[in-house]
């Protein structure tokens, strides 16, 4: 007679059949995007596209928002901008909150973003904005600055529509609402160019360079992705760096050209 150790459980058996399954139950809707996505952005050849470099976020609608010590670098690097710059008013198109605090010091701030936050902060004015359809009249802004937003325009994470363009409308929004003389900052995931469906693309910094072909960049910083060096912020970093970068993060500061009296 043969003795089983366990005995046949139906629910167990249930059970470890499904096992295999587990990390796809609730995937459909992802795949169908994906999908979507591809089709959508057959005609754009600017990243590669593949299944292998997914990153599913599912839609985060979350009504506030946080970060990590990446944040906190780049928040740094564009409060010291700020205070160098010494505008009298900037604006905020925002995926974090660390720059609030940091930014009081130079300048009174105003954020906008798809989540916006609920703070009472001296002269902090928070509110909820479109990055595709900016609400200020054109070359109107002394400064903006747009961090880690960019990159998820158009990739359905924040339940905007699926725009394989997204990125370019935004970027034109931004150059456009910025004033001859004003000053842009703007942060991006760097490294091999590619889309991480849905989470994020990445730039290589000859392409995010040629989208500002009518503003003069003024610095470049990078924030490597293996935090293993004593600084964070490297500045004056050879292009090849940029290109060893799984996913670091580039720092970019732009200037609209003065118009000279002919012009």
């Amino acid at each position: 007679m043969i003795h089983l150790r366990k005995p046949i459980v139906w629910r167990r058996l249930k059970k470890n059949l499904y096992r295999p399954w587990e990390k796809y139950a609730g995937k459909a809707d992802f795949f169908a995007a994906y999908l979507r996505f591809c089709r959508l952005a057959a005609a754009d050849h600017r990243f590669a596209i593949r299944w292998r470099d997914r990153a599913p976020e599912g839609e985060d609608k979350a009504p506030r928002v946080g970060g990590g010590a990446n944040y906190a670098c780049h928040a740094a690097w564009a409060a010291r901008q700020l205070e160098s710059i010494n505008t009298s008013y900037h604006i905020d198109i925002t995926n974090d909150m660390f720059l609030y605090d940091l930014a009081m010091s130079a300048a009174p701030p105003r954020e906008g973003g798809y989540r916006p936050a609920r703070l009472r902060l001296g002269d902090l004015a928070a509110g909820r904005g479109d990055l595709l359809r900016l609400p200020f009249p054109d070359e109107s802004v002394d400064s903006i600055s747009c961090m880690h937003v960019v990159e998820h325009a158009g990739l359905g994470r924040y339940g905007d529509p699926l725009n394989p363009q997204g990125d370019l409308q935004a970027i034109r929004e931004l150059q456009r609402v910025v004033r001859p003389g004003g000053y842009l900052l703007l942060i991006v995931p760097v490294g091999r160019a590619r889309i991480r469906f849905n989470a994020n693309r990445v730039y290589s910094p000859a392409q995010m360079l040629s989208y500002f072909h009518d503003m003069t960049l003024l610095e470049s910083i990078l924030i490597p992705d293996d935090n293993q060096r004593p600084e964070c912020l490297i500045s004056g970093t050879p292009e090849e760096m940029f290109h060893q970068q799984l996913e670091g993060t580039g720092c970019f500061l732009f200037q609209r050209p003065r118009r000279t009296p002919s012009s």
